[in-house]
């Protein structure tokens, strides 16, 4: 079992930063794939970046490719997320995930591979 507790996130300015935080218990994360996604209201969740369990690479989506990052601290077995240049069709609840199945490449964008989430954290970006 998994535990992932999130925290960061919050209001930011258009063009301003931000810093999630995704804090794993029960496990480490070392082989397992980890992904951010994001549910605005009224849209389906989706996956904005993840590394991936075969290779660890990382994948981006399209929306977010120079703008967001994801790392790990392997001591603290704890994935961020920075969101940088925030805009605001960045405003949505975003989620940490992982599972310890062999995710592929851009697979690790899918949130039916995941079994474990956080508990979400919003992130609202206005002037």
């Amino acid at each position: 079992q998994v535990q992932l507790v999130q925290s960061g996130g919050g209001l930011g300015q258009p063009g301003g930063s931000l810093r999630l935080s995704c804090a794993a218990s029960g496990r480490t994360l070392d082989y397992y794939a980890i992904g951010w996604f994001r549910q605005a209201p009224g849209k389906e969740r989706e996956g904005v970046i993840c590394i991936s369990s075969s290779d660890r690479s990382t994948q981006y989506a399209d929306s977010v490719k120079g703008r967001f990052t994801i790392s790990r601290d392997i001591s603290k077995n704890t994935v961020y997320l920075q969101i940088h240049s925030l805009k605001p069709e960045d405003t949505a609840v975003y989620y940490c995930a992982a599972d310890d199945a062999i995710v592929t490449g851009t697979g690790c964008l899918r949130p039916l591979h995941y079994l474990y989430w956080g508990q979400g954290t919003q992130v609202t970006v206005s002037s």
